[in-house]
């Protein structure tokens, strides 16, 4: 298992699926993959192979990290991993068996990569004549079918199920993973006689597949998508997500088309960000998985690029429902004619494919003209009831510069000479929405409950109440005793040669905050931070399996992770953290024994009066040492 989680870099693997920049002190931070957020909480450590969020508090190391966003087991992982890396697994006899106990994910997986080479190898042949035709028609050639791995479905009865059977699947993978499906006499083929694309998440995986008719005594319906399966959902991926995350990343810009020929058009165009849904309106889950790679930063943009038609324009209205779910500008292009990017590039080439993406009409812009033009303007009731429709809209807009510029904008697409008054309508709305945790018209938001307080930052310490594996008060950073005592753990997870040996000879009771004490005496089971300096490689895994429980362990790979809140970081800093927390502790037990000896009295037993002085001396005297001498008296 160490070899497999050494041989593949951390980063390298959540890099697939979110986009990831420095947070200083050589860790990488993103936006988080398993909880909604809009500023980054999430952060990797490549030097120690450990991630952590802030917000959600999921962590751990990189075997952790792919059960928890692809939903495998240990096993499947740990094979996923081994396979990525090229190595080869040993079974011990009698244990796991790879052959028969295959996870799902990983049996549907392999499925579906067979099918999709099994139909790319079908494209060449004779029955395909009609598909590559198709293909050509619309200017994409060989190597552009290979490149987006584009095949054909025979249109035979059970083809794929006799090869997939062949391969070693059952009829009830083959069902379930929705390639197949009943027939009279068992399992026939879901997709015959098509032309198909391969839908691959985030990670580069084929889950599913588009397939295309292309004859007329085909009944079915233009575009037939994979079924709802256990590695399917089709609001949760995005055809070309694979091809375009990394440079959706490097631009902060993504391209939202209709079809896979489209996306297919935009690539070959030199538009590498494009991508599209499946069989589905662009909806809330898309854009998680968008906002991961673009960060949200001030630069990021989406543009939309819907047909001209009805639909093209209903389908952008619904994408300005979501519009203020990204912190990314969102613009809509519309094509001359009406043209789809794959009809554009046909009839004026790529330059022109280009030339559309390039942002145009803002999306908000779009949506109000939409609106305002159901109504006569030329009348001054349809001019208030235009307002009385946009103007909830433009409240929603959360930047308040922004929603100052675009009120004075609907002022003038309503012909309302007073500015003034839109401007302050909608910005009355925009108040009223936040007073009242709503929406702008007023209306309060499904289940929304009283406002909170002041939000605590996402970060280092936002635990909230203590877990179930600490007894005593919660953590509070405003604290300076818990805030030194969390960077003297920090730097004895991060840095123990800066703090070894001294911190080995802490007891658990020198921490006040008992999630801090739980870790100390994780630890100490773990050998002590001198296993750090001596076994540097396999310490930190050593600790998280030293701890008594899922919460410690999440608490120790946090600590792990978190920067140490200074930039240098030297035997000066880590002296002053451990100073602080010894001289803490002597201090506070300065104050038991004085309690001590006022309970005694001066006529208590004369030889326990005594000790207690002497304790009381001996105390104060090594107070004053590490108050004067520093670390050099601990």
């Amino acid at each position: 298992m160490k070899a497999v989680r050494d041989a593949v870099p951390i980063d390298a693997v959540v890099s697939e699926y979110l986009q990831l920049r420095s947070a200083g002190g050589g860790n990488l931070k993103g936006l988080c993959p398993f909880h909604d957020e809009k500023s980054p909480s999430f952060q990797v450590s490549p030097s120690k192979g450990l991630f952590h969020c802030f917000g959600c508090q999921e962590g751990g190391d990189t075997i952790a990290f792919v059960m928890k966003i692809d939903h495998l087991s240990f096993s499947e992982t740990v094979e996923r991993l081994a396979a990525r890396a090229g190595i080869t697994l040993r079974y011990e006899e009698g244990g796991y068996n790879p052959t028969h106990q295959r996870g799902e994910r990983i049996r549907l997986i392999e499925a579906h990569k067979a099918a999709a080479a099994y139909y790319a190898g079908q494209l060449a042949g004779a029955e395909a004549e009609i598909g590559r035709r198709f293909l050509a028609e619309r200017g994409f050639d060989q190597a552009a079918a290979e490149h987006f791995g584009v095949g054909y479905s025979p249109a035979g009865w059970d083809h794929l199920t006799r090869y997939l059977r062949g391969k070693g699947f059952s009829d009830k993978e083959l069902i379930l993973s929705g390639l197949s499906q009943d027939g009279r006499r068992g399992p026939i083929d879901r997709f015959r006689g098509r032309l198909m694309w391969p839908i691959r998440d985030v990670g580069g995986d084929v889950v599913g597949f588009g397939a295309r008719r292309l004859r007329d005594d085909d009944n079915g319906p233009k575009y037939l998508n994979t079924p709802e399966t256990p590695i399917y959902r089709k609001s949760q991926v995005l055809y070309g997500i694979d091809l375009a995350k990394k440079d959706i990343a490097k631009a902060s810009r993504a391209v939202v088309v209709e079809g896979y020929t489209d996306v297919m058009a935009c690539h070959l165009a030199g538009v590498t960000t494009a991508i599209a849904t499946c069989g589905t309106a662009f909806g809330g889950d898309h854009i998680k998985i968008l906002r991961r790679l673009l960060m949200d930063n001030g630069s990021a943009r989406v543009i939309f690029t819907f047909d001209g038609d009805a639909a093209g324009q209903k389908a952008a209205l619904r994408a300005f429902e979501d519009d203020q779910k990204f912190a990314a500008e969102t613009y809509i292009a519309i094509a001359p004619d009406g043209m789809d990017p794959c009809e554009l590039r046909l009839v004026k080439g790529d330059d022109a494919v280009r030339e559309l993406v390039e942002p145009r009409t803002p999306l908000f812009e779009f949506a109000l003209r939409q609106i305002v033009g159901r109504y006569d303007l030329e009348t001054p009731a349809g001019r208030a009831a235009a307002l009385d429709e946009a103007a909830p809209i433009v409240a929603r807009i959360k930047n308040v510069a922004s929603q100052h510029e675009v009120a004075v904008e609907l002022a003038g697409m309503l012909g309302i000479l007073d500015t003034q008054f839109v401007v302050k309508r909608v910005a009355q709305l925009a108040r009223w929405a936040r007073e009242r945790g709503g929406a702008p018209d007023g209306r309060a938001r499904p289940g929304a409950g009283p406002r909170p307080g002041p939000r605590q930052p996402a970060g280092p310490a936002a635990l909230g109440p203590a877990q179930p594996s600490f007894t005593g008060p919660a953590l509070n950073l405003r604290s300076p005793a818990h805030r030194t005592e969390r960077e003297l753990l920090k730097l004895a997870l991060q840095y123990p040669a800066l703090v070894s040996p001294a911190f080995d000879a802490y007891g658990a009771d020198e921490f006040t905050a008992p999630p801090y004490a739980a870790v100390r005496r994780t630890i100490a089971e773990a050998g002590g931070a001198a296993q750090g300096v001596d076994n540097a490689p396999d310490y930190l895994a050593r600790v998280r399996e030293a701890a008594a429980d899922d919460t410690v362990r999440a608490l120790v790979t946090e600590l792990a992770v978190e920067a140490v809140l200074t930039r240098a970081v030297d035997e000066a800093y880590a002296g002053e953290q451990l100073v602080q927390v010894r001289l803490r502790a002597v201090d506070r037990r300065v104050r038991e024994v004085q309690g001590s000896l006022a309970r005694l009295g001066a006529h208590g037993d004369p030889e326990r009066l005594a000790a207690v002085q002497n304790e009381l001396w001996v105390l104060q005297q090594y107070a004053q040492s590490l108050r004067n001498h520093g670390a050099s008296a601990l």
